[in-house]
């Protein structure tokens, strides 16, 4: 009996209750503050920029120079495409260019050339005008000079008729009228062959113009041809430089899809360049969460890979939609079946000096964020 009061008596079992309580009480206080002054998911991991590799031009794959998960700074070479026909392409738009060139050359010359024939048609308008108007003037002259021999002509008749002159006088006087009218009739004849040449002349004129109107529409042809083939010789030496396949950003290859002998097709991803240089964190709250959540809250991170590591940030935005709302197939909360469930927000969450966490951060970890709300 006296043990068993003694065994009764023992305080172990209150000592043990007494821990437990403790304990509970420090459980239930630390459920109590952080559920007064954090919010907490374990749904985030880390992120970062992706950048795909893509052919931009056909052909077989030269060479590789990069291999899975190396470090590559932008301008660096991933990849060599076979350059022959590019080359072959290059060297027949020159040529095109170069034919181009000489045919605009060719085009100036002619119109030089009809420009100054045009020249020369005026300048020969214009002598036989003049001289159209000298010999107009000289015929002038000479029907005066005709008129004045009939003149005389005739009184040397009535002269001769009262034999005042002699025979002889009368001849001289008929042979200056005779000689007048055919000098008259010469310069009417010279009249009219230099109102030919004029005529001639202005054929020539229109003539010139004619082929100086064609000779320069071939010119603003030969222009814009040689426009064209700039345009396709610029478009051949882009090609070409397109063989050469660069890395678009500094980072770590991703798995590639490529190798030697490979046929590629133009926009074909050929690998992935990882940006290691910035991370951030994409956490998915509940939406009975995002209440609580603004702009540059304190952030703390605990990692599933490195328990021992430290990190920390500040929330950068949240989201304008949920998250299934970007899914493939969001759900349609019209139809019959619907069932209501807990939605979440993504919010971005910014890592602060992700460039001392280099080599710990990688997308796509997982890890669990406590935002700080007050």
């Amino acid at each position: 009996m006296e043990a068993q009061e003694k065994k009764k008596k023992s305080p172990v079992r209150f000592i043990i209750i007494g821990v437990l309580l403790l304990v509970a009480v420090y459980f239930g206080w630390q459920w109590y503050y952080n559920s007064k002054h954090f919010e907490t998911t374990d749904n985030a991991q880390i992120e970062t920029h992706f950048s795909p590799v893509l052919a931009r031009v056909a052909g077989y794959v030269q060479t590789v120079t990069v291999s899975d998960y190396a470090t590559v700074k932008a301008g660096d070479t991933i990849a060599l495409i076979d350059d022959k026909e590019y080359q072959l392409a290059v060297q027949q738009a020159e040529a095109d260019f170069a034919q181009a060139e000489s045919e605009l050359e060719q085009a100036k010359a002619d119109l030089a050339a009809v420009q100054a024939d045009l020249r020369a048609a005026k300048v020969g308008v214009d002598n036989a005008n003049l001289n159209v108007k000298a010999v107009a003037a000289n015929a002038e002259v000479i029907a005066v000079r005709r008129d004045k021999a009939f003149q005389d002509y005739q009184r040397d008749q009535k002269l001769f008729a009262e034999k005042a002159i002699t025979q002889h006088q009368l001849e001289d006087s008929k042979a200056r009228y005779e000689e007048q009218v055919k000098a008259y009739e010469a310069s009417i004849d010279q009249k009219a062959f230099s109102s030919g040449g004029v005529n001639s002349g202005q054929a020539q004129v229109v003539k010139a113009q004619a082929q100086l109107q064609r000779i320069a529409a071939q010119q603003s042809r030969a222009e814009a041809a040689i426009s064209v083939r700039k345009s396709q010789l610029d478009q051949a030496k882009l090609k070409l430089t397109y063989t050469r396949i660069v890395a678009p950003i500094d980072g770590k290859i991703g798995r590639k899809n490529i190798e030697p002998g490979q046929y590629v097709q133009p926009g074909q991803n050929l690998c992935t360049i990882v940006n290691d240089d910035q991370y951030w964190i994409v956490a998915n709250f509940k939406e009975t969460q995002i209440d609580r959540l603004k702009e540059g809250q304190n952030v703390e991170v605990h990692m599933d890979a490195y328990k021992s590591v430290k990190i920390t940030g500040k929330v950068a935005s949240l989201s304008e939609a949920t998250g299934a709302k970007f899914s493939l197939l969001p759900a349609d909360n019209a139809s019959g079946n619907w069932v209501k469930t807990t939605q979440r927000v993504p919010v971005r969450i910014n890592i602060d000096n992700p460039a001392e966490l280099k080599g710990v951060l990688r997308a796509g970890l997982s890890v669990e964020v406590d935002v700080r709300v007050n």
